[in-house]
């Protein structure tokens, strides 16, 4: 069964003297009334690893009994002040974390069992805030918290706490006129993300962060942990199905594998080769359920735009019965893939790179010195790659052009790795390389999407239908393709002629 869809959670918390009031919020944010306090006693079980791998990656797992939403609650980063929830309902064992959430946080348990960790019980006391119509704004809780940690040895606290959260309907940006407010009526913000970190503490370990110098290394390392962050996050969404994850997994995917080949004179690329390729088996498997989004967005865009006398027969049914065919391929093969051993190895060598990683000697350099000659030589074979296209037509010419795109797509994330050292004179370079790069991957979306029209006029024919259409929509590509090439070659001499640090070449 799969998990149920999440919803959005926006709120802030703030720290309170014992013995003070509850601040009034009647004109702020539209609210026009603030109800009296409804009292609940919540009891709540947290559950991590026992090295806390879901409390590092800030995620909240939690069985909770008492108040109107008791559960298994499953809390993911979004921002700093949202995050995404997801609901259970109690049932079954209840010392054993339902499977269909298990499986959802499997990119950061990576196989570890998920235990008690900590028991929080909180007396609170809730104050709905509704505006004039009646509908609910926002809810200001008054937290009277009790919790105990396990662990070597146990630990004991007890706080008071507001908690400000928006109803899912309420505009986000409401959020900073609560802020302001309550910061006005004295209390103030707290500096732990939830109740669970306070009280967890400094059992969990600081972030690594760079110095005001940092090394070349510190500036390859701070930007693969990032990737590999995106990289955790898309995947619970893959799991949960939401909209554009498989392309942000592939993102992801694609910039922790192009960060780890360019700079491998820092992270020894030698001993990150294996990683290197599971990364690229991994973008294969994701390949195909994207590319099956992106193509038929593109083709229904360019059918929507051709007049009604000219489309002949079941067009868009046809095309509606090939692409939920792809679509469910691609997703049986992303998540035969994400549910697999062979994932689940690549993210136990993703985490061992970063948690003891390879470096070189050249990694000890300053980042401004050690970063340079990687930047230059993605940037010659991105010229290379242009200069290699020169001459040829047809097919040939498409798969030049295509290796130019990868080419630009591997500087951009490259620019965008050194930005802490480099951002300002790195800026418009990168600005024309991301031209260059999305210029051609529309080009290379007309080559894939001539080719399904292909397939699906011999398709169509054989089922005796009237293909016209396909074949119209197939020499329109290639009129669009001749026009992005156009574009292409005058993004390239703005590329060439544009800023740049005259060390780059």
């Amino acid at each position: 069964m799969a998990a149920p869809a999440p919803v959005p959670e926006r709120e802030r918390k703030y720290e309170i003297v014992a013995g003070s009031g509850i601040p009034h919020l009647v004109g702020v944010g539209g609210v026009a009334t603030q109800e009296d306090p409804v009292e609940h006693v919540l009891d709540a079980s947290y559950y991590d690893t026992a090295s806390y791998r879901l409390a590092r990656g800030g995620i909240t797992l939690r069985r909770r009994v008492g108040g109107p939403d008791a559960g298994w609650h499953l809390k993911l980063p979004v921002s700093a002040d949202e995050r995404q929830e997801v609901q259970v309902p109690l049932g079954g064992d209840p010392h054993k974390v339902p499977g269909r959430l298990r499986r959802l946080v499997r990119a950061y348990t990576l196989g570890e069992k998920l235990v008690p960790v900590a028991h929080l019980r909180t007396d609170r006391f809730s104050h709905r805030l509704a505006g004039a119509d009646g509908t609910t704004i926002a809810t200001l809780t008054d937290d009277h918290v009790t919790g105990e940690a396990g662990g070597a040895t146990a630990r004991l606290d007890e706080w008071r706490e507001l908690e400000l959260e928006l109803d899912p309907g309420t505009d986000p940006a409401r959020l900073r006129e609560f802020d302001r407010a309550l910061k006005k009526a004295g209390v103030t913000a707290a500096p732990w993300p939830s109740k669970l970190r306070r009280l967890l503490g400094d059992r969990l370990p600081a972030p690594p962060r760079a110095g005001r110098k940092p090394s070349a290394g510190d500036v390859v390392l701070a930007s693969l942990r990032e990737h590999r962050g995106r990289l955790r996050r898309a995947d619970v969404g893959v799991r949960l199905d939401v909209e554009d994850s498989i392309h942000q997994m592939r993102v992801a995917t694609r910039k922790l594998r192009s960060t780890l080949r360019i700079f491998g004179s820092v992270v020894d690329k030698k001993a990150t080769a294996s990683l290197v390729a599971e990364l690229k088996w991994l973008g294969g498997q994701l390949a195909p359920a994207r590319d099956t989004e992106v193509t038929e967005e593109r083709l229904r865009a360019q059918l929507g735009d051709v007049p009604s006398e000219l489309v002949f027969g079941p067009v868009r049914q046809f095309l509606t019965r090939y692409f939920a065919r792809e679509a469910e391929e691609g997703r049986t093969r992303a998540m035969a893939a994400l549910t697999g051993k062979r994932y689940l190895e690549l993210l136990r060598a993703l985490d061992a790179v970063l948690e003891e990683p390879p470096l070189t000697a050249k990694a000890g350099k300053p980042a401004k010195a050690g970063l340079r000659k990687p930047l230059r030589k993605i940037a010659r074979k991105l010229s290379q790659a242009e200069a290699a296209a020169h001459g040829l037509t047809g097919d040939e010419l498409g798969t030049a052009l295509h290796a130019v795109r990868k080419k630009a797509k591997q500087a951009r994330y490259a620019a965008d790795t050194v930005k802490p050292v480099y951002g300002k004179k790195l800026r418009e370079w990168r600005k024309n390389v991301k031209a260059v790069q999305e210029t051609l991957g529309s080009h290379q979306d007309t080559v894939v999407g001539r080719d399904v029209l292909h397939h699906l006029t011999i398709a169509g024919h054989g089922e005796g239908q009237n293909t016209f259409t396909f074949g119209m929509l197939y020499a329109q590509a290639a009129g669009r393709a001749a026009d992005l090439r156009g574009t292409f070659a005058r993004q390239w001499r703005r590329l060439r002629k544009g800023g740049r640090p005259g060390w780059l070449g």
